[in-house]
């Protein structure tokens, strides 16, 4: 078998995403036969050995894919482990014969749709800023949200740490004095990022929920409990992945192609001579 990079293949082996591979690399925690390695590096997956922490890992092949859509219940962490003792979504998987982990996030307090796969690729696909997959969210705000702030959180605010919201389209289904209920489809995933953006706006978050992510849906799932993503949603996200990062690099294109264009009449002052 040809080499592979290692992020590649602790992803794929459902240690934890690709991102978090590349981290867990440049801290150092990785060896291949008993040396350190960096980001980008290969193995190859059936002749080297992998330690992580300082743990052999033992890489399956053929190894089952799962794919889940999972309603997280407030209260709940989206990480494998945490530090502080709170309750993780792991422990609502656990019954899976995999080493799972979530595809994306939602905070602590808010609630609904989280993906979870112990596929690396897939979750590489999804979460990748250049795919561009839709999510629809359910927030209710305090006060009332009027027209104005409603305007400036679709058009895209400044956060706190001076980056800009990308536009995203909102419907307002409950408008009466004190709250607003609103349903927010986005294209991105920042931390927090839905309530950065009210706070923008003087807003505050009292309940959000994802509803839907591309063509998956929420549906009837209760808070605490999951089912297994069906063949037409799973290829529907790759699908709606593929076309998101292939707009992302037709759009860099035309962004270079424009940049390299001159500016202002061209050949003023040349043109030549007429003879006599």
């Amino acid at each position: 078998m040809a080499e592979e990079r290692i992020q590649k293949i602790m992803a794929e082996q459902g240690l934890c995403s690709r991102r978090a591979a590349e981290q867990i690399i440049a801290e150092g925690r990785v060896k291949v036969n008993g040396h350190p390695v960096k980001v980008g590096d290969k193995m190859d997956p059936n002749r080297d050995v992998l330690h992580v922490d300082d743990e052999r890992i033992y890489i399956r092949k053929d190894q089952q894919m799962y794919y889940l859509a999972l309603y997280k219940p407030r209260g709940y962490v989206t990480t494998a482990s945490d530090e502080l003792g709170r309750k993780t979504v792991m422990e609502l998987v656990s019954d899976i014969p995999a080493r799972l982990y979530p595809v994306g996030r939602l905070d602590k307090d808010s609630e609904g749709l989280l993906l979870m796969t112990n596929d690396g690729a897939f979750a590489q696909a999804v979460t990748h800023p250049s795919g561009g997959i839709s999510k629809l969210y359910r927030v209710t705000v305090q006060p009332r949200a009027d027209e104005s702030q409603i305007l400036k959180l679709s058009s895209g605010v400044v956060l706190d740490d001076g980056t800009k919201t990308m536009p995203c389209a909102i419907n307002v289904v409950t408008d009466e004095p004190g709250r607003t209920v609103m349903e927010m489809t986005l294209k991105e995933g920042k931390n927090r990022e839905i309530r950065r953006m009210c706070e923008t706006v003087g807003l505050e978050v009292v309940r959000l929920k994802r509803n839907a992510e591309g063509v998956v849906k929420l549906g009837m799932l209760k808070p605490g409990t999951y089912r297994e993503l069906t063949k037409a949603e799973i290829n529907g996200l790759r699908a709606a992945a593929a076309k998101g990062r292939a707009q992302t690099r037709s759009a860099a294109v035309q962004s270079k192609a424009a940049a390299r264009r001159p500016r202002g009449p061209v050949g003023k002052g040349t043109a030549p001579k007429k003879r006599k």
